[in-house]
């Protein structure tokens, strides 16, 4: 792997990360927030009107699309696929698991809700589902065996 982009990046947890431990690793982080960036060192970037002009072995968006209404989330998605040489790591809060998964008091609940259903819709459309929030993108050259991707 030769390059990281963090949608996103927050406090920079992943950023960090991969910077530390993987010095020879482009890794760029992105973020909508100018606190953030300012704070962090993170480039000022929306991802439902940005996407960068070269591909990423690795994109990292953790917790950021249910921030955005359902047109700028689609459009995030096609930006992520532009980004996405390999592999995009997605996580985000579904409705159900809003209903049975997160910790009431300390999760974000002003957000839009969609159906993991919708979200797979919209993804499926670049990328190949590999589970554990992983996805190929389907213009990557990796191979996933049969129990290795998630099923249909």
């Amino acid at each position: 792997m030769r390059s990281v982009l963090d949608i996103g990046a927050g406090v920079g947890y992943w950023s960090d990360w991969y910077r530390k431990n993987h010095k020879k690793i482009k890794v760029i982080s992105v973020d909508i927030s100018e606190h953030a960036c300012h704070k962090y060192g993170h480039e000022l970037r929306d991802i439902s009107v940005w996407a960068p002009t070269r591909k990423f072995d690795l994109v990292i968006c953790q917790s950021v699309l249910q921030y955005l209404d359902d047109r700028a989330a689609s459009s995030a998605i096609k930006n992520l696929a532009r980004a996405t040489k390999h592999v995009l790591f997605f996580e985000v809060p579904t409705k159900s698991d809003l209903q049975n998964n997160v910790d009431r008091d300390v999760t974000d609940f002003e957000i839009y809700a969609r159906t993991g259903s919708w979200y797979r819709n919209e993804l499926k459309k670049y990328f190949r589902q590999a589970g554990a929030g992983l996805w190929i993108a389907k213009t990557s050259t990796i191979v996933l065996y049969e129990l290795e991707g998630a099923s249909s």
